[in-house]
């Protein structure tokens, strides 16, 4: 069930990417009127969601990996995260400023995913 929704949002980051910009600026970043997002920020998060709605929808251990290692991450280093996605959005990353809260939230997040790929191997591993 889990990663039927997961594949959904995937697929709706390939079909919306501007509509998933959006989202994530009204959640995460305190001036988004200071910053340009990159031209080819789109295409990727195009391609993300197509790559994610596949991993979740065909390859279950795949799909446990991305999970783990993307909740890991932002777990671990909400920082780097918000480094990294400040410098992979923006033309000019100097200029945004961050909501308060959302360290807070990338942190849950991130141990959602180590759940739900904790989840998905126990499931895995009950079948056999």
């Amino acid at each position: 069930m889990i990663r039927t929704l997961v594949g959904v949002l995937g697929t709706l980051s390939a079909l919306f990417p501007d509509e998933i910009v959006e989202i994530f600026e009204k959640l995460a970043i305190a001036n988004p009127n200071e910053g340009t997002v990159s031209g080819w920020v789109r295409p990727a998060i195009r391609s993300e969601g197509v790559l994610i709605a596949v991993i979740s929808f065909f390859d279950g251990r795949a799909y446990a990996w991305l999970m783990n290692l993307t909740g890991a991450i932002v777990l671990l280093f909400p920082d780097l995260y918000r480094k990294f996605a400040t410098a992979f959005l923006y033309e000019r990353p100097e200029l945004m400023e961050w909501n308060e809260g959302f360290s807070s939230g990338v942190r849950a997040i991130g141990a959602l995913y180590v759940f739900l790929a904790a989840k998905t191997y126990r499931e895995r591993h009950n079948d056999t």
